[in-house]
């Protein structure tokens, strides 16, 4: 089964998290397939960028989210596009709409530094 997790990055007392596409089996922070986004919850408000074109596509293939990505999910409003993804709108409309909720959520360019896409 393929899941939707979180991998642990950065040095000790400084976490930052990679949301990766993974095997269940695979170590937490192993061998994965593919990673569609980054969490920083040291970040006042904290960060989280997703690709939600690629989600969209392993969500429908089949790959669970783990609780705490599924709450990531909830913050961003990925889960309200997904619907509308299935029902049949456009993923460019739905991933402009994302990126509009994305740089929201970035109020302080030092403690937020502009994403390289």
């Amino acid at each position: 089964m393929v899941r939707i997790r979180l991998r642990r990055v950065g040095s000790r007392n400084q976490a930052s998290y990679r949301v990766v596409v993974a095997d269940k089996e695979s170590p937490r922070d192993g061998r994965f397939i593919e990673i569609v986004g980054h969490y920083n919850p040291r970040t006042e408000p904290s960060t989280i960028v997703l690709k939600d074109d690629r989600i969209y596509y392993w969500l429908s293939v089949g790959a669970q989210p783990t609780e705490a990505v599924d709450g990531l999910f909830k913050q961003t409003q990925l889960w309200e596009r997904y619907e509308r993804f299935k029902a049949g709108e456009g993923v460019d409309a739905l991933v402009e709409e994302a990126d509009k909720v994305y740089q929201t959520r970035v109020t302080d360019p030092r403690t937020n530094p502009p994403q390289n896409q």
